[in-house]
């Protein structure tokens, strides 16, 4: 077991998210013992319903699905301020990891996330991990994979509603 799988502290649904794609639900556990602001970010779009119906824009077969750009270019985000990086060492991109997507700036991250599709240790220390798929990975996998350059989806699957656990009735 690698350090970041033993590190993963228990899920509860005050810590967890609820994404609903098009095939199913996936459950992604935050992590605020690693990245606290970007957790909190999560959770105050999340209640706003900033998620629903925005794109999967870049995805890239073996390497991750980005969304959580409202204009669908890669280029936006919430009206909130950007949000200060929060790399560590303790944790590692592995399948399902959840990390911030953002600009050159490592202090640019706002909305945009990404999940690994498959482990990518180069991105280990340079971007914010902020959550772990713990189930419904098999959804994921069936994002619509990009067609254009750089992994831009052309017509892409979209969040159907991303809330917190603690939110949901269903």
């Amino acid at each position: 077991m690698q350090e970041s799988e033993a590190a993963i502290p228990p899920a509860t649904p005050e810590n967890e998210v609820y994404l609903d794609l098009k095939d199913g639900r996936v459950v992604i556990l935050l992590r605020p013992d690693l990245a606290p602001k970007h957790v909190e970010r999560v959770k105050t779009l999340c209640k706003q319903g900033f998620y629903d119906g925005t794109p999967f824009h870049r995805v890239i077969e073996g390497f991750m699905a980005q969304g959580g750009d409202p204009t669908g270019t890669g280029t936006g985000g919430s009206k909130l301020p950007n949000i200060p990086a929060e790399f560590t060492n303790k944790a590692h991109f592995l399948r399902g990891t959840v990390g911030a997507a953002r600009a050159a700036d490592p202090d640019s991250a706002n909305s945009q996330f990404f999940i690994m599709f498959a482990p990518a240790p180069g991105l280990d220390g340079q971007y914010t991990i902020w959550g772990q798929v713990i189930k419904g990975m098999e959804f994921v996998d069936h994002i619509k994979r990009g067609d254009g350059p750089n992994g831009i989806v052309k017509d892409p699957d979209r969040v159907v509603r991303m809330r917190l656990a603690t939110d949901v009735k269903d």
